[in-house]
């Protein structure tokens, strides 16, 4: 049984947290950006995720570590997250072959984190610019967007201005895609 705790926290905890998450904490407050937590169990299931939805006030929003065939580009990209993900329509706008998802060894080595866990903050480890952040532009429609610090036992909002004010901070500039939401046809 998945545990939440329902109490949403203002800032960083007062406990220490692993070293990734106490950087990612240190950047927001260096930038003075406010952000509202919850804790939880490692969310590994959607079920999971709108159980913190409905605990921290704003939607999730779905992060994907992507790479070529080659693994030499890597992208993060950021949607809404009950939007389907077709790679071929994300390739398309990127100009380039179908992307498929990175394994774990370069989420680690690139992103410091671990496969269910990523978000645009941990870009902050990205320190050679080799992750590509692409954001779908219905996210933009959100007041708010949430993310893990570093590992999914916990979840941050923030508005969508400071995540953007963020990921410039550590020199990451998103590109930004349409993606579309397919109906089923007739």
């Amino acid at each position: 049984m998945f545990y939440i705790d329902e109490t949403r926290y203002r800032g960083r905890p007062a406990e220490k947290r692993s070293e990734q998450e106490e950087a990612i904490y240190d950047r927001l407050d260096a930038l003075s950006i406010a952000y509202d937590r919850v804790d939880h169990d490692a969310a590994n299931t959607m079920e999971d995720c709108l159980l913190i939805e409905k605990t921290l006030g704003g939607k999730i929003c779905k992060n994907l570590f992507l790479c070529n065939r080659q693994e030499t580009d890597y992208y993060l990209l950021l949607m809404p997250g009950e939007k389907p993900f077709k790679t071929k329509y994300l390739s398309a706008q990127l100009g380039c072959a179908r992307l498929s998802f990175a394994n774990e060894g370069h989420m680690a080595e690139l992103l410091h984190t671990i496969p269910g866990s990523v978000s645009a903050l941990e870009l902050l480890f990205d320190t050679e610019r080799r992750v590509r952040l692409i954001i779908d532009r219905e996210l933009l429609e959100e007041e708010t967007v949430s993310g893990h610090p570093g590992f999914s036992t916990t979840t941050v909002k923030l508005s969508r201005e400071d995540l953007l004010r963020y990921v410039s901070s550590v020199g990451h500039e998103p590109t930004y895609v349409e993606l579309p939401r397919e109906t089923a046809t007739v």
